[in-house]
């Protein structure tokens, strides 16, 4: 048991920050919006890739930095473009929020009639965006194979108890955030509140971008 509470530690100190999954899970969960597929693709991918690390492919990576460099800029070019578009909902606002006056299912948590609430994005571009936002991501190799494998392997025997606590603290982690983002909507009834959000992520995402780029510029 010591082994998967060294995982479920680590995997949890490793995936509770904020970076640009974790934002969108939070968009995403506090519009409702697909938010179960969302869920299920984040975990699931963690779940692979801690199996690889765990399984040796780290050596893989290792041999060939250049892997890494590749999802560096590919990261960061989607991670660009994402900001981009998120600012551009912040300045221009209304795109995305209809006035509720019936009351209907969908409104704010707690809201009555006269609410705002959020048009349906289509599952496609959301699956499209958060396989992107994983697997583009060079932090996530960094972390959950190379750093994740590696202490995976002192383990011994028991590297894979240490992997299973590993993906149940991914597995906590996005369920709470997707599900639990819902309650802050009672903070976001209007298309201010939202353009206020967009602005946030924009930064975050932009930010992100530079900080992918800005080691290989330098070296």
């Amino acid at each position: 048991m010591l082994s998967v509470f060294s995982g479920l530690g680590l995997g949890l100190s490793l995936i509770v920050a904020i970076g640009a999954q974790n934002v969108f899970v939070l968009r995403q969960g506090i519009r409702r919006e697909h938010v179960l597929p969302v869920v299920i693709i984040c975990a699931v991918s963690d779940a692979l890739l801690i199996a690889a690390g765990v399984a040796g492919l780290g050596f893989v990576i290792s041999a060939a930095p250049w892997l890494v460099v590749v999802a560096r800029w590919a990261g960061a070019v989607f991670l660009l473009a994402y900001g981009i578009l998120a600012a551009r909902r912040a300045w221009r606002g209304g795109e995305e929020l209809r006035v509720d006056r019936t009351g209907a299912e969908g409104s704010a948590p707690g809201s009555g009639g006269g609410t705002t609430t959020a048009t349906r994005t289509a599952l496609a571009p959301v699956i499209a965006t958060v396989l992107a936002l994983t697997w583009l991501n060079p932090h996530v190799y960094l972390d959950t194979v190379l750093m994740l494998g590696s202490i995976a392997a002192t383990h011994g025997d028991e590297r894979w108890l240490f992997a299973a606590g590993a993906i149940a603290a991914s597995i906590l982690w996005f369920t709470a955030l997707g599900f639990g983002a819902r309650y802050l909507g009672r903070w976001l009834r209007t298309e201010r509140a939202w353009r206020i959000l967009d602005a946030l992520i924009a930064v975050v995402m932009i930010t992100l971008a530079v900080s992918l780029v800005l080691p290989v510029l330098g070296g």
